[in-house]
């Protein structure tokens, strides 16, 4: 057994979620403007003599097989190494599930990180963020590390030039939101060509002025709460709020850490969760 190795999978938010059109594969192009943010799940890697593969999970109730992205993110690196040894995953959820923020993507970008290394493989990023689009979108993004925009499906990205470190509260509301249901009752009719999104941002005034997410509006006809959340962010100070992904987590882009935690005291005693985090 290897000495065990641990990462830290950090979820993202998206500042602008566009819609462009309905592909023939039934998926749909988009164009995201996506960024990490420090609330991160944690994942301890272990190689171990006995061959399989074991995942275990603390700290939200999921499936431990092949039908949890981390196992399968293991099986397709033990593949890729042909490696008939065991693979131990611990993961520690500390990023709500079904929540728009990336957490399972960020679990399997994390693990496939970090089995690249302990298996000897050594595969560029690139490569990398190949396997990754296999397993989920979203995975090739938090492989490649930046801000970003993407485009496609989410697995075209282009690094934004420059933005500001942003202090965020994020507030669910403890519902859960499958991304597929979303997408499913969208309603998109016809394609359009989106606007220019700058690649340069010098203040939190800027990163405010792009944010928009077509995806709100089927998850607040659902859920209003969503919608009231966002009002009560502003009035706390917010200088923008948005819904991140899917949903149904929104967040509020704040001045400063102070006045987000401040902001924070009026969310947490109807028991939902709350963060108050930097961007990374």
């Amino acid at each position: 057994m290897t000495p065990p190795l641990h990462l830290k999978a950090p979820a993202k938010v998206n500042f602008r979620l566009d819609v462009l059109r309905r592909r023939p594969d039934g998926y749909h192009d988009l164009r995201m403007v996506m960024q990490r943010i420090d609330l991160c799940d944690d994942i301890e890697l272990t190689l171990t003599e006995t061959p399989g593969i074991t995942v275990s999970c603390s700290g939200a109730p999921l499936p431990e097989n092949r039908d949890n992205i981390v196992w399968r993110a293991a099986e397709v690196m033990a593949h890729r190494a042909d490696y008939g040894g065991g693979i131990q995953v611990r993961l520690t959820k500390r990023i709500p599930v079904a929540a728009g923020l990336g957490g399972g993507s960020s679990d399997a970008a994390s693990v496939l990180t970090g089995l690249n290394g302990l298996l000897g493989l050594n595969l560029a990023p690139a490569e990398l963020m190949d396997i990754g689009l296999t397993l989920g979108a979203d995975v090739p993004f938090f492989i490649f590390a930046r801000p970003a925009i993407a485009t496609g499906i989410g697995e075209q990205l282009t690094p934004l030039d420059q933005i500001p470190s942003l202090w965020l509260l994020l507030v669910n509301p403890g519902i859960a939101v499958s991304t597929a249901w979303v997408y499913q009752n969208l309603g998109l009719t016809s394609s359009r060509v989106a606007d220019n999104i700058p690649l340069l941002y010098q203040s939190v005034d800027d990163v405010c002025a792009i944010l928009a997410n077509d995806l709100e509006t089927v998850t607040i006809g659902a859920h209003p709460v969503i919608d009231d959340i966002k009002k009560q962010l502003l009035a706390a100070g917010a200088r923008g709020a948005l819904m991140s992904g899917s949903g149904p987590t929104v967040f509020g882009i704040f001045a400063d850490a102070d006045t987000a935690r401040n902001a924070a005291g009026g969310f947490g005693s109807r028991g939902w969760f709350t963060a108050v985090v930097p961007t990374v």
